[in-house]
């Protein structure tokens, strides 16, 4: 029981390391659009992009998937999300790496990298 509670304790400090006091926590959500994004490239599904509501263009930070532990780098090239409770929508190719393409939603926490 000792050892469960000090791999337990190990575990939690190394959450706290990963997660700089600057990240941001919540919802994500996917999407593949064939339109401008608000920075005016085109969406491309394939790229690792995202949509952030304040964020500027161009800057990049890491999404990690706090269900499987999955992360991946996008940068900032839309705004939205406009879901309540959501903070960042990832394009198609950023969530089938993050694998959370068939629940379209999933608990991240993003942070600038």
């Amino acid at each position: 029981m000792k050892n469960l509670i000090a791999a337990a304790a190990v575990a939690a400090s190394m959450l706290v390391l990963v997660q700089p006091a600057s990240a941001q926590c919540g919802k994500a959500s996917w999407y593949a659009l064939k339109s401008r994004t608000a920075s005016g490239e085109m969406m491309n599904a394939s790229a690792m992009t995202a949509a952030h509501r304040s964020l500027k263009f161009g800057t990049k930070v890491r999404v990690v998937n706090k269900r499987n532990g999955k992360s991946v780098v996008v940068r900032i090239n839309d705004r939205g999300p406009f879901v309540k409770g959501r903070i960042i929508d990832v394009s198609k190719a950023a969530a089938r790496q993050l694998g959370f393409i068939s629940s379209g939603h999933t608990n991240i926490c993003i942070a600038k990298v």
